[in-house]
């Protein structure tokens, strides 16, 4: 089974800081360690104020289901309305080369 990179990018609503949607993060944080296949989950944020929301699970299939979960699930989260939904973009996909610190996974 090969990992999967989920990456979604957005500008965030109006009024909204970095530090906001990290904080109306936490019960997707909590949500999101008990989802089977979940590995990490980083959130950056660019220059420009964009922000890089990225996953790393076990396959596409535990990325992708719960990708639909979550609007559901959490449908009541306070991060939907952190997120200028006009300016998703989403994705999950196989992995194909994995770097370690201390050797190179030819994944395919």
């Amino acid at each position: 089974m090969r990992e999967a990179m989920e990456i979604t990018t957005f500008r965030l609503s109006n009024g909204w800081t970095i530090d906001d949607f990290i904080d109306a993060n936490a019960d997707v944080d909590v949500w999101l360690r008990s989802q089977a296949g979940f590995i990490l989950r980083r959130i950056c944020e660019r220059a420009d104020g964009s922000v890089i929301d990225m996953l790393l699970w076990r396959s596409a299939k535990d990325g992708r289901r719960a990708a639909g979960a979550i609007v559901t699930e959490l449908a009541n989260s306070p991060v939907h309305a952190a997120i200028d939904q006009s300016t998703v973009d989403w994705s999950v996909q196989p992995c194909a080369h994995r770097l370690d610190r201390d050797r190179v996974h030819r994944i395919r």
